[in-house]
């Protein structure tokens, strides 16, 4: 059982950046894949990108690929997103999830465990 908590949400302008982090507990973290996903008002939950197990492989959607970055750190049980030139579309709930296989995946129902999410707006 894995419980994910995500931080660092918040307002920005557009052109800005932000920083989310996601708290995982549970001693089997380092043999998950992790990702990242979004949903705004009237949208489907959408892939943004995901880490495979050891770090070693990443994967980004086109719209945030060269602006966000992921990371982990499996010491403190926890993944990261740089997200960078923020701009109005990037605005939505974004969520944190793991996956018990450890190659990461652009399918949110391929994900096991998720957080309860943390809102990033961006105004223009």
């Amino acid at each position: 059982q894995v419980q994910l908590v995500e931080s660092g949400g918040g307002l920005v302008q557009a052109g800005g950046s932000l920083r989310l982090s996601c708290a995982a507990s549970g001693r089997t973290f380092s043999t998950y894949a992790m990702g990242w996903f979004r949903q705004a008002p009237g949208k489907e939950r959408e892939f943004v990108c995901a880490i495979t197990w050891s770090g070693g492989s990443t994967s980004y959607s086109d719209s945030v690929k060269g602006r966000f970055t992921i990371s982990r750190d499996n010491v403190r049980n926890t993944v990261s997103l740089q997200m960078n030139s923020l701009k109005s579309e990037d605005t939505a709930v974004y969520y944190c999830a793991a996956k018990r296989i450890p190659m990461s995946a652009m399918t949110p129902t391929l994900y096991d465990y998720w957080g309860q999410g943390t809102q990033v707006t961006v105004s223009s």
